[in-house]
């Protein structure tokens, strides 16, 4: 099998109907239900189904809306308790702890430039330098993917479809969404089936293809423990796996 970190590698990234019946983006129910959730540019929206279109709109809403996502300054998480990030969304500035390698890298996931420091001395070689900013924008692109996946439905290169109405592994009835991706991040091929619950619009469920052809999933895991942090609902329990030690802050915290 993978390392945990191979596998879960990946992009770099409504409303409500009684019963069973398909939602179908045009009634005054889901309008009443979506608010505005601009799509990213390059975003597929032509060879996106409209159905899906519409319960991604809720998926944000249900999460906090577009504007309390856009105005989320710095999220900081525990990856499985490997290593902490410390992320401005709005700068760009990551900061990711290692401790287990005595590890800190700093840096500008857009610029992809920062600094290095390893045993608490600042790297210097260049070699060296670029190879732990490298690994350190993996990290970020994969680490706040498992964090943060709803708020990037409509995200530059996705293709939605809706699949239809299925159920969890726990027996949740769901909106299931497959996502696909055009040339984008570090991980093209990958698909995934996304589970919606169909009474409050919150991811409940994921499912994890390395290959978009693939017959059988990598992993299936739940979203659960849904919490608000600023204005905005987060995740960290993903069954056998866990983020931790979530915080939405305004401000930069300070160095102990």
């Amino acid at each position: 099998m993978k390392s945990v970190f191979a596998i879960m590698c990946t992009i770099l990234g409504f409303f409500f109907l009684a019963g069973c019946q398909q939602p179908d983006g045009s009634s005054q129910e889901a309008q009443n239900k979506t608010v505005e959730n601009t799509a990213a540019a390059g975003f597929n929206a032509n060879l996106s189904d409209a159905q899906a279109i519409t319960i991604a709109d809720s998926v944000m809403k249900a999460m906090g809306g577009r504007k309390n996502w856009n105005k989320t300054e710095i999220i900081s998480w525990n990856f499985f308790g490997d290593r902490t990030h410390t992320w401005n969304r709005q700068t760009g500035r990551d900061s990711i702890n290692i401790p287990a390698q005595n590890l800190v890298i700093d840096m500008n996931v857009q610029s992809k430039k920062g600094v290095v420091m390893k045993n608490g001395d600042e790297l210097s070689r260049p070699d060296s330098v670029q190879k732990y900013l490298q690994q350190g924008y993996q990290m970020w692109v994969n680490d706040s993917y498992w964090l943060l996946m709803p708020y990037k439905l409509k995200d530059s290169g996705v293709t939605l479809d809706y699949m239809g109405i299925d159920s969890t592994q726990s027996g949740m009835p769901a909106y299931k969404l497959k996502l696909t991706f055009d040339n984008i991040g570090l991980t093209p091929d990958n698909m995934y089936y996304v589970y919606v619950d169909t009474a409050d619009y919150l991811v409940r469920q994921w499912a994890y293809y390395p290959e978009a052809e693939m017959e059988e999933p990598q992993f299936v895991l739940p979203w659960n423990d849904y919490r608000e942090y600023g204005g905005i609902m987060l995740s960290g329990n993903r069954g056998k796996f866990a983020l931790s030690e979530i915080k939405v802050m305004d401000e930069w915290p300070q160095q102990p």
